[in-house]
């Protein structure tokens, strides 16, 4: 009897409930179109929903008051108040505004967490598609420029060797990530940027200034994260792009893209690959390209399933192969020409991610294991100009292989508590192995590393306005490697263990005013880097990078901060970052030119602990958009470099007229760059982008002996402007046509004084990567 009683209620409460319950449910559009997949939650509550791929959304609530939140990946958040009784049923429409400007975006790089750009106590900078698509960015490199503090450089005539510079410093102190894993080794670091193409790429964020605390060792200068794309709408797209350098050399590109999703949004799988086509360029006419003749093909995919509600299993895989040569006399076998530099590169890349939630989503735990295996077929030399029997047999032997290959594994947890403080922890294991051999020349680099990472970061949020981020990171660093080039062998056999402590303090001065500011140590180990990886041609021979004997780990302490103001008013959004920057080196990595020459006539050039140095100045950002038909970014670094003591750049062997070079900053900087983007969409038919970059007066070196002695030359800056025109033609809600056109480099701002001949230096290149450059393009297909 007494069970009967509780059962009945039982059933007379839950009558009771049911009669408290209301529904609110409508449709959330932009410009009168459907915004597939947005999400609908209460704030500071548990219930919430996603509108379906019409927009539509149905919302089960209790009677009383609430505000609804609605985002969307690349729109303004809305709130609203709502008051509901039982039994009602509320239609509520919302009409999203786009992020021009993205000042609400959700990041991942700041915090190793998803969280709004805005409020991240570590100032994010990101590059999306559409800032991509602008600039007519055909690879990552093109389009990495267009960031505060960020500048890609060609360091090579012969094979395009490009690199990243983060706040003035070299390209091995930045930790490019692939979907947030560091599998973009030393070797990929050499011609990986070109081999990365746009269409597969969602975003990418940089952090600058150090973030070893959370990323591993050569993270001194900051991160750059590409991810690419997830498969979030049912789209496809095909598009081919021509390009005419400079009236003389052809561009060919062909891309496609391909996703599904499924109803129940718990699985999807997205497809894409390029093919690309490139001539090679020379532009002074003295028989040696300045561009190099490539080949990319690239295919690729990214799937997910949701087991349940609470955990996603995700994988992406990436294939490329990609040949490029450089020099002269394309068209002979390399061994007959003066100058090649010829690479034929086979790339793989993965991983596998797996994340799960506790059911009140305050605990997160993920797994992963990413990998990279690059096979590499090489040729470095030729005949230089001469025609002996000895340069005949030096040039046949100049073939090489590389073998690379990184695996990273880890596993992090993450703990949300109620106050909205996060603890970030976890361990991370990477193994990276290389061997590059060119047997004819003595070459070897034969280089294990491995390393075992423990980090912890706490967040902590007293108040609204106040956020404190401290952290550390704990490696260990086994290096193993063997380093010999003609009669000369070094090798590296260490086990280090560094901690790197990151602190970084947020505070919100006004609605729309932050202030940020960090610190960060980061720290480097002995070993063979991108630079070391690349082999240049001076005066004909070969020109070899080795570790010296008693080469030490490097360290670095790096200082930021920052006032960050944005404001949104109706249709008007406005962003300004001021950020201050100081990185202190100790004990640099510095690549001295010893005026050796090996046997075979190669140059050698040394790694060595150099000066103590600091790089230091300003970066700036400025972005404004008075409604979503424009858009302004200005954005640049005011900077400087100097070592404590003068600074050795070649040491005479004692060489008639050739004496030791020093220097007091660092080559190859300029105290002064930066970008502007801006974008005209009168209607969603049509629209204008202007874009462009500038690079200021800076000191380049010049080989100009056999010894390789050098000269120090001053350029000038540079303003490389570029246009673009769209047009779009939506012929129904699955099929649509966009046409381009424009001219990249409009003024043709380009280097003028090229080495030449088959005794050049290689590596005096400089400025923009282009000379004019005109373009056209179409796509097709089902795509927002």
């Amino acid at each position: 009897m007494k069970q009967l009683l509780i059962a009945i209620c039982l059933f007379f409460l839950a009558i009771c409930s049911a009669q408290d319950i209301a529904v609110v449910s409508g449709a959330i559009t932009h410009n009168n179109q459907p915004v597939p997949y947005a999400s609908i939650y209460v704030q500071n509550g548990s219930e919430g929903t996603t509108a379906n791929v019409d927009g539509y959304y149905k919302l089960t609530l209790t009677a009383g008051d609430y505000t609804l939140v609605v985002q969307s990946q690349g729109y303004r958040t809305i709130k609203k108040y709502i008051n509901v009784a039982k039994d009602e049923n509320l239609t509520l429409n919302f009409a999203l505004t786009e992020d021009v400007l993205g000042l609400e975006e959700v990041v991942l790089s700041a915090t190793r967490n998803r969280v709004e750009r805005k409020t991240t106590p570590v100032v994010v900078s990101s590059i999306k598609p559409r800032l991509l698509k602008a600039t007519q960015s055909i690879t990552l490199a093109d389009g990495l420029n267009f960031a505060p503090g960020v500048r890609v450089e060609t360091n090579c005539q012969n094979c395009g060797f490009t690199q990243v510079r983060l706040n003035g410093l070299d390209g091995a102190y930045t930790q490019i990530l692939l979907n947030s894993r560091p599998v973009f080794t030393s070797l990929l670091g050499v011609y990986g940027l070109e081999q990365i193409p746009t269409n597969i790429i969602n975003r990418v964020e940089v952090v600058r200034s150090g973030g070893s605390a959370l990323f591993g060792s050569n993270a001194i200068a900051g991160t750059v994260n590409v991810i690419t794309k997830d498969p979030v709408l049912n789209t496809w797209e095909i598009g081919s792009n021509l390009a005419i350098i400079d009236s003389d050399a052809l561009d060919r590109n062909v891309t496609f893209n391909v996703s599904t999703v499924a109803d129940d949004l718990n699985s999807g799988i997205t497809l894409y690959g390029t093919y690309r086509n490139r001539d090679e360029y020379d532009a002074n006419d003295d028989g040696f390209t300045e561009i190099t003749e490539l080949r990319n093909t690239t295919i690729g995919g990214k799937a997910f399933v949701k087991p349940n509600d609470r955990s996603r299993v995700s994988v992406n895989l990436n294939a490329i192969r990609e040949y490029r040569r450089g020099g002269d006399r394309l068209n002979l076998a390399p061994q007959f020409t003066d100058i090649t530099e010829e690479l034929d590169h086979d790339t793989f890349i993965g991983g596998a991610d797996y994340e799960i939630n506790s059911e009140d989503n305050t605990n997160k735990f993920q797994l992963y294991t990413s990998t990279s295996y690059t096979d590499r077929d090489s040729y470095y030399g030729g005949l230089g100009g001469a025609r002996t029997r000895q340069d005949s047999i030096t040039a046949n032997n100049a073939f090489g292989s590389t073998k690379d290959l990184a695996w990273v594994n880890g596993l992090q947890y993450t703990k949300n508590f109620k106050n909205d403080d996060v603890i970030t922890s976890g361990v991370e294991y990477n193994i990276t192995n290389t061997e590059d051999i060119i047997p004819g020349y003595n070459r070897l680099i034969d280089q294990s590393v491995n390393s075992i990472g423990v980090y912890a970061q706490y967040e902590w949020k007293p108040s609204k306005k106040f956020t404190a981020l401290l952290g550390g990171r704990l490696d260990n660093v086994i290096v193993d490697g063997d380093y010999t080039i003609g009669g000369i062998s070094r090798n590296v056999n260490i086990s280090q263990t560094a901690f790197s402590p990151r602190l970084t303090l947020s505070y919100l001065l006004t609605e729309e005013l932050r202030f940020r500011g960090g610190y960060a140590r980061g720290f480097r180990t002995p070993q063979a880097f991108n630079e070391d990886l690349h082999i240049s041609s001076v005066g004909g021979e070969p020109q070899f990078v080795i570790l010296s004997d008693d080469l030490e780990s490097e360290f670095s302490n790096a200082f930021t901060g920052s006032l960050n103001y944005s404001k949104t008013v109706n249709l008007w959004q406005l962003d300004f970052l001021i950020e201050g920057f100081i990185t202190q080196l100790k004990d640099p990595f510095t690549l001295v030119s010893t005026g050796a020459v090996l046997e075979n006539g190669s140059i050698l050039e040394e790694v060595r602990n150099g000066e103590n140095a600091k790089v230091f100045g300003s970066n700036f950002e400025f972005g404004v958009s008075p409604n979503p038909k424009w858009r302004f970014q200005l954005g640049g670094t005011i900077q400087r470099t100097k070592f404590e003591e003068e600074q050795l750049l070649f040491e005479s062997d004692g060489t008639p007229g050739e004496n030791d070079i020093a220097i007091e900053e660092f080559v190859r900087v300029p105290n002064l760059y930066g970008y502007l983007n801006a974008s005209w969409l009168p209607n969603k038919k049509f629209n204008v982008d202007l874009t462009g970059t500038y690079t200021g007066e800076m000191t380049v070196p010049l080989v100009i002996s056999d010894t390789g002695f050098l000269q120090l030359n001053e350029v000038n800056p540079f303003f490389d402007l570029n246009i673009k025109v769209e047009s779009h033609i939506d012929f129904n809600d699955d099929f649509m046509v966009t046409f381009s056109a424009g001219v990249k480099n409009l003024f043709n701002s380009y280097q003028d004084d090229f080495d030449i001949g088959p005794t050049r230096d290689s590596d005096y290149i400089y400025g923009p990567n282009l000379p004019r450059t005109l373009f056209v393009g179409i796509k097709f297909g089902k795509f927002h």
